[in-house]
């Protein structure tokens, strides 16, 4: 960018001023879409609630289209439909074009009423209910399950837990071993005291969005705005990233106690790797995960370090392991141009080898 006969105190001045005024203007984003498959809600437990997709007019594959349903469990901390953004960045609408029959669950909002739901009721009662419903919709014994980041945490629990429901899994940008040395996450919230999370009450959305942008600050604020004012953006791209800055600061409130619970024993005590993790009065063994497993993540990741993801490997019981790391960063996993090409095509492919 540059101002013909102005100082550059001067233009550092207005870049900042444009810089801010852009930014506050990107988080109300009002007006924006997100979301583009339609969908249709089956079943729900409290605030969450159950997607069923659509098909797709025309969807390619019969084969894909005789597979088991793949329902989609993402994490609690942001909103689901950053996987159906819009047609060109859409991990579902792959899926669909490829005769998936494609469930999502969607966590909502919780409210003070639901402040004491706790991990437990999330992966039994809630993440538990949906594949017992699509099982009896379907009349089947088992189905796919694809786990996004704190989500595929909860479906690697899940899994390991009631591994006669579950087919094959998918596990994409979730960490397993919460204490490697370049977590940087882990070291930030391992002195937090959860008892004052759990009598505080629920958090605010905006509380965690301030803590993930603070990870890389520069890079995740200030950076990437100068990119988008310094470059000559056409309208179709100002709207794309709009579209992905709604996304980032529409964070959902987090009940107090699931939240305590997840920060004390996973990133505090690592208990998933140690195998100390107990659910509804059962521990949870990764080795009891014996079906076929994929897990995708990415290379450049300040969330979930690749480390943080590739141990699952050394952990699990399944002889049919596949893996796959993508030179991209946490949200590139699911917008990126790389991502885009190949993460659906391996997920399809793989269900479709084990059909």
């Amino acid at each position: 960018m540059s101002f013909p006969g102005a100082d550059h105190g001067a233009v550092f001045a207005q870049l900042t001023l444009r810089v801010t005024q852009t930014l506050s203007r990107l988080q109300q984003a009002r007006g924006v879409t997100v979301g583009c498959s339609a969908k249709r809600a089956v079943w729900g437990c409290g605030k969450t609630t159950l997607h069923h997709y659509l098909p797709l007019p025309g969807a390619a594959s019969a084969r894909c289209g005789a597979l088991r349903p793949v329902l989609i469990c993402f994490a609690l901390v942001n909103r689901p439909y950053i996987l159906d953004l819009q047609p060109d960045r859409s991990l579902v609408r792959r899926l669909l074009e490829a005769g998936l029959s494609v469930y999502l669950i969607d966590w909502d909002d919780p409210d003070e009423s639901d402040r004491r739901i706790d991990l437990e009721d999330y992966i039994e009662s809630h993440l538990g209910g949906a594949v017992r419903h699509i099982l009896a919709s379907h009349d089947l014994d088992a189905l796919n399950l694809l786990g996004v980041c704190q989500g595929g945490v909860l479906s690697l629990v899940y899994t390991a837990l009631h591994r006669e429901r579950i087919a094959n899994l998918v596990t994409l940008t979730t960490p397993v071993d919460f204490h490697t040395p370049d977590n940087l996450l882990s070291k930030w919230v391992r002195r937090i005291d959860t008892r004052l999370i759990e009598a505080s009450g629920n958090i605010p959305g905006e509380v965690l969005n301030a803590l993930f942008l603070a990870l890389m600050p520069f890079r995740l604020t200030q950076q990437k705005y100068v990119r988008l004012l310094s470059g000559s953006a056409e309208p179709q791209a100002i709207e794309d990233f709009v579209r992905m800055e709604k996304w980032i600061f529409d964070s959902p409130p987090q009940a107090a106690v699931a939240l305590a619970q997840f920060v004390r024993w996973f990133y505090q005590e690592n208990r998933l790797i140690r195998g100390t993790l107990e659910i509804a009065g059962r521990r949870v063994n990764l080795g009891d995960i014996r079906q076929p497993l994929l897990n995708l993540y990415a290379l450049e990741d300040h969330i979930v370090p690749a480390a943080a993801s590739a141990v699952l490997k050394d952990c699990v019981g399944s002889r049919d392991y596949s893996a796959c790391a993508i030179a991209t960063g946490h949200i590139g996993m699911y917008v990126s141009r790389a991502a885009r090409r190949e993460i659906p095509a391996r997920i399809i492919s793989w269900l479709s080898e084990r059909g």
